[in-house]
């Protein structure tokens, strides 16, 4: 398995309005590569046939439809390896992989440590390593996903071993919501400078047409309203708006996240 000595080399794939899937190429051969979270076949099989490449494995973190929709055309096509969420229904045979489990792709030479992450979905799952972290919908650039099936208790503690990682640790969201959280962390948290800074930063990549992703933990945790629940502005400003003591992290992550759901 490849040393984490160079970093791993991703590119974004542009899906629907605002989904990334996320292409990895392998350590041995760069022909052989991977994909994160395909939810539309078109546009890998369009990168695959414009470079040449091998399309060997499918990494799937949840089963929402943008993010799995293609896998069973991909597969169909390619034979690539499939692995994804032991506790949730996926469109095709993958290897289950839970918290604690390791996902081998021989074929790239790499390897990934699962996590489990729920919240955004029971079952959701992310892969480490290699410097880097693919977080589908559990974790986004200064905002996390909704609580569509779990609870804030599981939420934040999934938010939690994000912030356990390395801080140079590179961030693979599922989607492109980077300036519209940064609305919402300024509305949280208007006196960070990390945050009007990034805001400055994100804004001209998205002018020149580019990503904002990959984020870092170490940018995260500066910036992310979700990430700092424990910190006191952030609950001064979460309790403002409940009108009531907030008396745990958990109560605090639960308001910032109710008032997020509401926030245009």
């Amino acid at each position: 398995i490849a040393a984490n000595s160079r970093m791993l080399d991703v590119t974004p794939i542009a899906a629907f309005q605002d989904n990334y899937i996320w292409l990895i190429r392998g350590a041995r051969d760069p022909r052989a590569v991977a994909v994160v979270d395909p939810g539309d076949a078109g546009p890998v099989q369009s990168a695959l046939a414009a470079n040449g490449m091998k399309l060997c494995a499918i990494l799937a973190t949840h089963h929402h439809a943008d993010h799995v929709g293609g896998v069973a055309a991909l597969v169909a096509e390619t034979g690539a390896a499939v692995f994804g969420p032991a506790r949730e229904r996926l469109p095709v045979e993958v290897t289950r992989l839970a918290g604690g489990d390791r996902a081998r792709l021989d074929a790239l030479g790499l390897e990934f440590e699962v996590l489990d992450v729920p919240g955004h979905t029971a079952g959701h799952i992310a892969y480490h390593g290699h410097g880097a972290l693919f977080c589908g919908d559990t974790l986004f650039s200064a905002g996390c996903g909704r609580l569509f099936e779990g609870t804030p208790e599981q939420m934040l503690a999934s938010l939690d071993a994000f912030a356990g990682l390395p801080e140079p640790t590179r961030v693979f969201c599922g989607h492109e919501y980077t300036l519209a959280n940064l609305r919402f962390a300024m509305a949280v948290e208007s006196g960070n400078a990390d945050i009007v800074d990034y805001v400055r930063k994100a804004s001209a990549l998205r002018a020149s047409g580019r990503p904002t992703l990959p984020s870092t933990i170490g940018l995260e945790k500066r910036v992310n309203p979700f990430l700092r629940s424990r910190h006191e502005n952030v609950k001064l400003s979460a309790e403002r708006r409940a009108g009531r003591v907030l008396p745990t992290p958990v109560a605090v992550f639960a308001e910032i996240r109710s008032w997020k759901d509401t926030f245009r």
